[in-house]
Parts: C-alpha cells; sequence; structure tokens
C-alpha cells in the first residue's frame, strides 16, 4: 500500500503537525524538528516527545520524517562552516532520534569557491565525523537528489554513488529521491520510457533499495533547467504521467512519500488536501 503525507509545520508543537497532517488525510509526514533558519535550538522535552508520539499512535500517522536545517553545508571549503554544519546535523539527529524519528533528509551540499571533486570528499569526510558521534543513535541520513543550482552537489546519481563509496559506513545511508530535483537536474520522467529509463540508471548506480523516502514534487521550471522551483501536482512542467509511474512502481509501494508543494487554500480547498487527491486518483486499484 502506497503511503502519502506531506511536510507540516511545527508551530504550536510537534504534535500539532501530526494533527494538521491527519486534517489533510495524510498517513505519514515529515517537519523541521526546529528553526530551519536558525543553528541553534532549545531542547526537545520529555513533554513534547510524549505529545508527539501520543498524536502519532492516535491520528495512525506513520513514517515520520525530518529535513535538516538549510544552513548546513557539509560541502563547504570553509573550515569553520564545515565544522559548524557537522555540528548541526549531529544536532538534528539527536532531536530526531530523542522524538523517535528514524531518517533526517539532508542535501549534500555546495562546494562555492572549491571543486566538485573536493566538495564530494568534504561531504564524505563529514558524515564519517557525522556517523563517529552518533554511532549510539537510531536516526540515519538520507541525502537529497538535488536540482543542481549553482555550485550544489547531487544532480547526479553519480555524485551520490562517488559520496557513498568514500564513506566508511554505508549502510547508515539512504537516499530520498524528489521528483522535481531529479527532473531540473535534467533525468526525463515526463513517458513511460522516459520513467524506466531514468529509474534503471539509479538503479544501476546506486541501487533503489536505498531510496527511504520519496518527495513528491511537479516542477515549475523545465527539464534540465537546474532550477529548484516546486508545483502543485500535474500543474508543472512534470504532469501527472510520472506520479502515475512512481506510485504503481512496485518498488516503492513501501516507501513513504511527502508533498513539499506550496501551501495555501484554493477555491475553500487545503492545497495538501487537493494535491493527496490527485495522487491518490493515479494509484491503480
Amino acid at each position: 500500500m502506497v503511503l502519502l503525507g506531506a511536510h507540516m509545520s511545527i508551530a504550536g508543537g510537534y504534535d500539532k503537525a501530526v494533527e494538521r497532517a491527519e486534517a489533510a488525510g495524510c498517513q505519514c509526514l515529515q517537519i523541521f524538528t526546529k528553526n530551519n533558519t536558525q543553528w541553534s535550538a532549545k531542547k526537545v522535552s520529555h513533554e513534547a516527545v510524549t505529545k508527539f508520539r501520543d498524536a502519532l499512535s492516535k491520528y495512525k500517522i506513520s513514517h515520520p520524517i525530518a529535513h535538516s536545517s538549510y544552513l548546513i553545508n557539509l560541502a563547504s571549503p570553509e573550515k569553520a562552516l564545515w565544522e559548524k554544519s557537522i555540528a548541526a546535523m549531529v544536532l538534528e539527529l539527536e532531536r530526531a532520534d530523542r522524538l523517535g524519528i528514524p531518517y533526517v533528509v539532508v542535501h549534500p551540499g555546495a562546494y562555492t569557491s572549491s571543486t566538485q571533486t573536493r566538495g564530494i570528499r568534504a561531504i564524505a569526510r563529514a558524515l564519517n565525523e557525522i556517523h563517529r558521534q552518533t554511532r549510539a543513535l537510531g536516526s540515519q541520513c538520507l541525502i537529497e537528489t538535488t536540482a543542481g543550482q549553482g555550485t550544489c552537489i547531487g544532480s547526479s546519481f553519480e555524485h551520490l554513488a562517488q559520496i557513498m563509496d568514500r564513506v566508511r559506513n554505508p549502510d547508515r545511508l539512504g537516499v530520498c529521491f524528489d521528483t522535481c530535483h531529479v527532473f531540473a537536474a535534467g533525468y526525463p520522467l515526463g513517458t513511460n520510457a522516459d520513467y524506466n529509463n531514468t529509474m534503471r540508471q539509479f538503479d544501476r548506480v546506486l541501487g533503489t533499495r536505498l531510496i527511504k523516502g520519496i518527495h513528491l514534487n511537479d516542477s515549475k521550471t523545465e527539464l534540465g533547467s537546474r532550477v529548484d522551483r516546486h508545483a502543485h501536482i500535474g500543474q508543472g512542467f512534470l504532469g501527472l504521467r510520472p506520479f502515475q509511474n512512481i506510485l504503481n512502481d512496485g518498488r516503492f509501494q513501501k516507501v513513504p512519500m511527502y508533498l513539499e508543494t506550496p501551501k495555501g487554500i484554493q477555491n475553500g480547498k487545503d492545497l495538501d488536501v487537493v494535491n493527496l487527491q490527485t495522487l491518490r486518483r493515479l494509484i491503480r486499484s
């Protein structure tokens, strides 16, 4: 059975995010465990943990996942920022572990004034240090595919493979596959043949078994634009066919899928509800 959900705000508490997910018709949810534009955060209280876990149980929401701060840059050539990013990612994993969240999605990073090769090596070194500091935790990193804006690493499946090849404990890593990002990076998904060819490439380079989470987003920009702009399902350059294929792909029936589409109300309807309904209509019985 396909598991569908969305990213939800934690305003008012983690349990409120679960309530929002339930109201939208989610089966799973993604959250930030802290303000994603700040480095620091107050400790996750025992009460907050209890309320979050109780809400998940009450509303039968499974597969919670966290997204790390956008400030983190594990590819940075600047030592101070690189070290600060490692510390921040350790904090993200500690918070997720306390909440009972198994995975934290992280963007690989941007090499800025360095080179792609050095950036990939910096990411691998950072992950090795993160793993060393979090060996007692159950929560793990999911490296997200990226659109490849600027000097961002992760727009190529080979980038992710090169990172994993350099990590001492690759079994502690997985991949978050973002449909918008992959398409904007230049991998076609529009037709059945396109979808199958792209997934064959992913399976050959990395292995689809590494996909532990999927972000379902249409794209406001065309194939290969390398611009990360999410659109509502079926209203962007991807169209509906790629989502129909991924939702009915037997390899992903137990992989949770999360919307990161723009929030809002349209014609009196919550847009998360609209997008989830669109997706569910694409599932073959």
